[in-house]
């Protein structure tokens, strides 16, 4: 579980992430966390958030983000917004890793997702470029809908073809990691 200060690393795309401020320290309004890249580190693939909007502030580094169809290069002190729904990807775009300072509104369960991904790979349940194998992911875009989806179809498109996937890997066992746990008091 993600609380302020604690630090999560994907050994494929080379994320380091800490958490500053967590969606149970702001009600929801946001997650805050700051992302260290590392010099080949990479988000998985193309995606679109349909109802959060992203914010990159480069702290250190250069950051090469594709937004929209469109490069952006962007370096220490500026800021890249992404709009909830909009197509993006980003990487380290330098020689050394790069250091952001990132916010997702409204927070939603987007930290759930990325301890997820890192688990995932972890486990070495991804391909090399970080991305699910396709009966994890069949179970990832169902269980993290309101967070992330595939950028070019719609999301309920998506969730129904990779259905019968998702049903194989319910069968075999991988749907125990999104079973709700009972509250700890």
């Amino acid at each position: 579980m993600a609380y302020a200060g604690k630090t999560i690393e994907n050994p494929i795309s080379g994320e380091r992430i800490t958490f500053r401020k967590t969606a149970t320290d702001t009600d929801g309004e946001v997650l805050a966390f700051d992302l260290e890249l590392s010099r080949d580190g990479n988000v998985p693939g193309v995606h679109v958030h349909p109802i959060q909007e992203e914010r990159f502030e480069i702290v250190d580094g250069t950051m090469r983000f594709r937004l929209r169809g469109r490069k952006v290069i962007a370096k220490p002190g500026d800021v890249v917004v992404v709009p909830p729904g909009a197509r993006h990807k980003f990487q380290n775009g330098g020689g050394e890793e790069a250091h952001v300072r990132v916010e997702v509104r409204p927070a939603l369960r987007m930290e759930q997702l990325l301890e997820t991904s890192v688990a995932l790979a972890e486990e070495g349940r991804t391909n090399s470029k970080g991305m699910p194998n396709p009966l994890d992911l069949a179970l990832f875009v169902h269980e993290f809908k309101a967070e992330v989806a595939g950028p070019f179809l719609p999301g309920w498109l998506q969730r129904a073809m990779l259905a019968p996937l998702a049903w194989i890997a319910r069968k075999r066992g991988h749907g125990v990691r999104y079973a709700p746990r009972p509250a700890t008091a």
